[in-house]
């Protein structure tokens, strides 16, 4: 379910619609954007039982958070490597949605039009408690995930 469209993107939609055109999509890849940080401690997507590997590539660089200058020559490379037509719908995930939303706005001005955010992105937004993954986001939509 695409829960709304974005000027320059395809839209945003939820963790369990993107895991599912995952799943049912053959040429379907989800990109995690987050910094090799968070995905060492906090984890990533498990694509295993679906047959595929997210591809990981950082949008911004810790500690500056700079917009890495080889995002998309990383992202062509990847997906060239993955034989991905340029119509296959890629799915953008970070911790929360905005980074990813940025790279899929960036992914669709480079002509990969169904370029999705996923909403919530791995962890969601903070709790009363101040503890993301457990009100929105993939880890909050039960979807399968490691530690790596």
């Amino acid at each position: 379910m695409t829960l709304q469209s974005q000027a320059g993107y395809a839209g945003d939609v939820d963790p369990l619609t993107a895991y599912n055109d995952l799943a049912s999509t053959s040429s379907a890849q989800l990109i995690d954007v987050r910094t090799r940080a968070e995905w060492s401690f906090v984890g990533v997507p498990d694509l295993g039982a679906i047959g595929k590997e997210p591809i990981l590539i950082e949008w911004q660089s810790w500690p500056h958070m700079q917009v890495a200058g080889d995002f998309l020559d990383r992202l062509k490379a990847e997906l060239a490597a993955r034989n991905v037509p340029q119509d296959a719908p890629l799915y953008f995930l970070c911790r929360s949605g905005v980074r990813s939303a940025a790279a899929a706005t960036c992914a669709s001005a480079e002509g990969f039009g169904k370029s999705f955010n996923v909403a919530g992105g791995f962890e969601g937004p903070p709790d009363a408690g101040r503890h993301r993954g457990r009100t929105a986001g993939w880890k909050a939509s039960d979807l399968p995930w490691i530690q790596t």
